[in-house]
């Protein structure tokens, strides 16, 4: 029987959160703590793809740790972004997020709606002269480059953050006893197993968000007893609560 869950995520800041309504509706117990962290690179280390900022005239935002690394690299080079500076974001909660960096002017801020970003490419096509700059994490496909390349639009992909373990304290390890353990990339199965390299699973059951977490927990061994986005279940809270409804009868 699951009590106990573990979401490698941060904790909701939201009281609505659909996750405060499973454990309340279940008698779950949540924690949150995400297995993995977002570090910027150094100045010296983003000098060596030799791509100059001011070589473009936009950039495309797909998360707010985009903006912030993109903005404190940029401060770290000594580099004045223009005024001029086209932003283009996959969401308008991410376009939002650059006033915390710069005046927020509608002429010069263009969002999507659903997250996507084949969602924002009409937009940019709109913007075909535009030199597009894509701050990404060291994890990433090939897929947005793809996206601009069938456009035809003038574009360069740059590392500027990169993803690494979150790793636990001796006390964390010592008291990790969890009925279910829920991921939502790669990154946090290769934290588990550098975590807890002798983790036996035995009856702890693994969700996981996303074709490629899936494929990640398969390929180290783990049991993965909930996949999720399905056409029915697209978000892991919705499919969560269809499990535990399932466990329960």
């Amino acid at each position: 029987m699951i009590k106990k869950i573990l979401v490698s995520q941060p904790k909701p800041t939201s009281e609505k959160s659909p996750y405060f309504d499973i454990a309340e509706r279940f008698g779950v117990e949540l924690v949150f703590r995400p297995f993995i962290k977002v570090e910027g690179i150094s100045a010296r280390e983003f000098r060596t793809q030799k791509v100059n900022i001011l070589d473009y005239t936009a950039v495309v935002f797909t998360s707010r740790h985009a903006i912030d690394h993109f903005f404190t690299l940029a401060k770290d080079l000594r580099v004045t972004i223009p005024e001029d500076m086209k932003y283009f974001c996959v969401t308008e909660t991410i376009a939002l997020y650059i006033q915390k960096y710069v005046q927020y002017r509608k002429r010069k801020v263009f969002f999507g709606s659903t997250g996507r970003v084949d969602d924002l490419l009409p937009t940019m096509v709109k913007h075909k002269t535009e030199k597009y700059l894509v701050p990404m994490s060291d994890v990433h496909t090939d897929l947005l480059t793809r996206q601009l390349d069938s456009k035809k639009l003038i574009h360069k992909e740059c590392v500027m953050y990169k993803t690494v373990s979150n790793d636990f304290t001796e006390e964390e390890i010592k008291t990790f006893d969890y009925d279910m353990l829920i991921f939502f990339s790669p990154s946090g199965i290769e934290s588990l197993n550098k975590n807890f390299p002798d983790f036996n699973q035995e009856k702890v059951a693994i969700a996981t968000f996303g074709p490629a977490t899936a494929k990640a927990a398969h390929d180290t061994g783990l049991r993965v007893d909930l996949e999720a986005p399905t056409e029915k279940y697209p978000s892991m809270t919705g499919a969560l609560q269809h499990y535990l409804l399932m466990q329960d009868e």
